[in-house]
Parts: structure tokens; sequence; C-alpha cells
């Protein structure tokens, strides 16, 4: 996949969800999938894939009459910016703040604590 900013919308992601999941899909498919759970209009839609093609996060197959949508971006990689962002937004760029705040505000399950610490082993070894 090429690599480019993930800078996108709320909206944006419920797009590109659909094609993470499967790919590649026309406008129409897109819309199908995206209608019955958001009940935006397919105007809104089609202008949310525009954008997103515009942004380099899509791409489109020209085949014949036929576009079909691909993702050039992994979500796992969308997801790094995406919290890259939050964290130098809301907690100036310390991991260590939205740990505590995390730590100190959530109710972890001991199996979670578990994983958080095997996670924190593991990245120090």
């Amino acid at each position: 996949m090429k690599h480019t900013a993930c800078k996108i919308s709320e909206a944006e992601w419920q797009v590109m969800k659909v094609l993470w999941e499967k790919s590649p899909l026309t406008a129409t498919q897109i819309i199908g999938c995206l209608k019955p759970e958001t009940q935006w209009n397919p105007k809104t839609i089609h202008t949310l894939i525009a954008r997103l093609v515009k942004k380099e996060a899509l791409a489109v197959n020209k085949d014949r009459n036929l576009f079909q949508y691909y993702p050039l971006v992994s979500k796992e990689e969308c997801m790094r910016e995406e919290t890259k962002s939050f964290l130098h937004k809301v907690y100036d760029g310390s991991i260590h703040l939205l740990v505590a705040n995390f730590v100190k505000n959530e109710s972890l399950s001991p199996q979670e604590i578990d994983r958080l610490r095997k996670l924190l082993d593991e990245k120090i070894n």
C-alpha cells in the first residue's frame, strides 16, 4: 500500500472501513453498504469517495464504464496516524499522560491489565 499521511474525517472513515473489508468496489456497492447504517444520501457518499481519491487514500480502476475503488492506505497506517494526531492534540505528545489518564479513569479487568503488562514487557525486551 502507498504511504501517505492519513488525515481523514469521521465520515470518510466509514467509507474506508467498507473498502478495507472488501475491495475493489463500485460507488454503487459502497453506497449499498453504507446507506442502511448511515442513512446518507448517495450524493454525500459520492462526495466522500471523491475527497478520499483527492487525498490519495483511495484509487480508482476505470475499467470500461465501471469505476472500482480500492484503498491506497492500510487501516493500520491510518490508525497509527490518528493515534499520533490524537496524542499530540490532547496530550501534547505525551504517551505517559495518555496511559496514566486511561489507567486512572477506566475500569480494567485483570486480563486487560495483564495484556498491558505483556505489551510493555515486550517493548522493553
